[in-house]
């Protein structure tokens, strides 16, 4: 199926409209070894640099482990793009982008916890969406549920990282913030997908 033409609106990924990619399908080859499933190892590999450099510190903070989260976080847009501009879309990249954007946000909250960088009930919060997410996305799949990102889920990606990032460059005050406005539209996402999920399963099938 040819995919629409690239605009600056998709390239940038704020058009979304259309049928997915046919390389990231469940029964798809998984196609490891692409320019975008590159800059998502690269990202996998920062996030030990950024737990090693952050707790050898006293105070939890500092421009390396900064520095290192803020190209980490910019890469989840950079593999993007690059699958786009390239068209090397994969199965590998489907399942990796969001594991590695659990895994760079929990060790981020991780370091925040351990140094109090922000309210430790803020940073549970979000653990705890983050656990729900992981136990509801199981049990959709054995299920046979297929629920597409919503736009709530994706935009909280973004002032997450940024939250934890400022966290991280000691930057308290601002850093709550981004915080507060990325559990919110975290929230709204999964119940939307809840939402979603009971339609699904409450439909003809039932």
């Amino acid at each position: 199926m040819p995919q629409p033409r690239l605009s600056t609106r998709r390239l940038l990924g704020l058009d979304r409209s259309g049928p997915p990619p046919t390389q990231t399908a469940a029964d798809a080859p998984l196609r490891p070894w692409t320019i975008p499933n590159a800059i998502g190892y690269a990202r996998a590999a920062l996030i030990p640099a950024i737990l090693i450099l952050a707790y050898s510190s006293r105070s939890g903070t500092g421009a390396g482990a900064g520095i290192c989260f803020f190209v980490a976080g910019a890469g989840d847009y950079a593999d993007g793009i690059a699958a786009r501009v390239t068209g090397q879309y994969s199965r590998m990249g489907a399942l990796l982008d969001p594991l590695i954007d659990r895994l760079l946000t929990l060790s981020g909250l991780a370091i925040c916890w351990s140094y109090e960088l922000l309210p430790r009930w803020l940073v549970a919060i979000v653990i705890a969406r983050e656990a729900l997410m992981l136990a509801l996305g199981q049990a959709w799949v054995r299920r046979g549920l297929a629920l597409a990102i919503n736009w709530p889920g994706r935009v909280a990606v973004g002032p997450t990282l940024i939250g934890i990032w400022l966290a991280l460059l000691g930057v308290r005050a601002v850093a709550e913030g981004f915080l507060y406005v990325g559990i919110s539209l975290a929230l709204a996402a999964t119940a939307f997908y809840v939402r979603d999920g009971l339609r699904q399963l409450g439909g003809p099938s039932r």
